[in-house]
């Protein structure tokens, strides 16, 4: 009889995690309920805020603790219905955690067309990566033709999106990244105006110059610490900072101190503002069409990392948090 494969937390990560802080369990197929359906699933989303979630520091009910299943987005097919907004075969998208198998209420699920594009798209330029840097850049930012939008992690799921969004809202686009590899990838697959390895740069300020000469109009930032500091030094007057991610403070035992730089936003002018994604829900829809006919006009491309194998999702979120990816890393679960 086939068994339900699942990720779940075995030990709270300390620093850097482990592939021993993971563990893959067996459990027995879960049942649809009135409502619901059960799904098989196809790609798991492996995302760096799930750091934050066995970091032990939000609020209860948002950490996770020893023993449960690890919180994702994932799409699957539907095998079971019992709601009749959903049939069977159909693929659906969706919070169904790190697992083969899962029952959701099809009210939480959103269904995907996959001929409007390759079915895990909906987890990256189609999904929340795409939504994230969609909103995340036009409406907290609001970028004007002619800024200078810089970007860190820029060669990760949301920030390799944002640099293309802001070439499509005729900006010049800049990123900050972790290799050579990387650098190439933005400037010559994705059409970035320019990048730099802050690992090779022997300094930062001179680094940022010479890729940014007129300054920085909008900063969307992914990864906070020493990098966000040192760009705070180099905004523009009226510049907008929009904070998305600190994954550099994920693995932290404890808080790092760092320089005080906040008078640089009163002297400049600038803002600095923080956002979920989900706050901007109720125009998902819009979102989702206006990044579909980018990616259609090819004026969006992505690169998709994936590692093939559920038992192989612990090595996967540990290779993430350390920068082996390019673009969007997904465990591929099911063919």
């Amino acid at each position: 009889m086939p068994v339900n494969r699942q990720v779940t937390l075995a030990d709270q990560p300390v620093g850097i995690p482990k592939e021993s802080d993971f563990r893959v369990v067996e459990s027995p197929i879960p049942n649809a309920k009135a409502g619901e359906v059960l799904i098989r699933t196809l790609y798991l989303s492996v995302d760096p805020y799930l750091r934050a979630r066995s970091s032990g520091r939000l609020p209860s009910a948002q950490n996770l603790t020893p023993g449960e299943v690890l919180a994702g987005g994932a799409v699957g097919q539907v095998i079971e219905s019992h709601d009749p907004r959903m049939a069977p075969n159909d693929i659906v998208e969706g919070m169904l955690d790190w697992q083969e198998y899962a029952t959701a209420h099809a009210k939480t699920l959103r269904k995907i067309d996959p001929q409007v594009a390759p079915i895990p798209t909906a987890l990256y330029a189609l999904g929340m990566p795409g939504l994230t840097a969609y909103f995340g850049l036009l409406d907290v930012c609001r970028p004007q033709p002619g800024e200078t939008v810089l970007v860190s992690a820029a060669a990760g799921a949301v920030g390799s999106l944002v640099g293309q969004i802001a070439k499509i809202k005729r900006c010049r686009a800049v990123g900050i990244t972790g290799s050579d590899q990387k650098v190439r990838y933005l400037t010559q697959e994705l059409g970035f105006d320019a990048a730099f390895n802050y690992h090779e740069s022997a300094d930062f300020q001179a680094s940022l110059k010479q890729v940014c000469p007129n300054g920085v109009d909008v900063y969307f930032d992914n990864v906070g610490g020493g990098v966000t500091d040192e760009v705070i030094r180099s905004l523009n007057t009226r510049a907008r900072v929009v904070l998305c991610g600190q994954t550099s403070q994920y693995n932290a035992e404890r808080p790092e101190m760092g320089p005080r730089w906040l008078d640089q936003l009163i002297i400049k002018q600038a803002r600095m503002e923080g956002f979920l994604v989900n706050q901007f829900s109720a125009r998902f829809d819009d979102g989702l069409r206006q990044l579909a006919i980018w990616l259609q006009q090819d004026k969006i491309r992505y690169h998709e990392d994936i590692v093939e194998g559920i038992e192989n999702a612990p090595r996967a979120y540990v290779g993430l948090l350390a920068g082996e990816n390019i673009g969007k890393r997904l465990v591929k679960v099911a063919a």
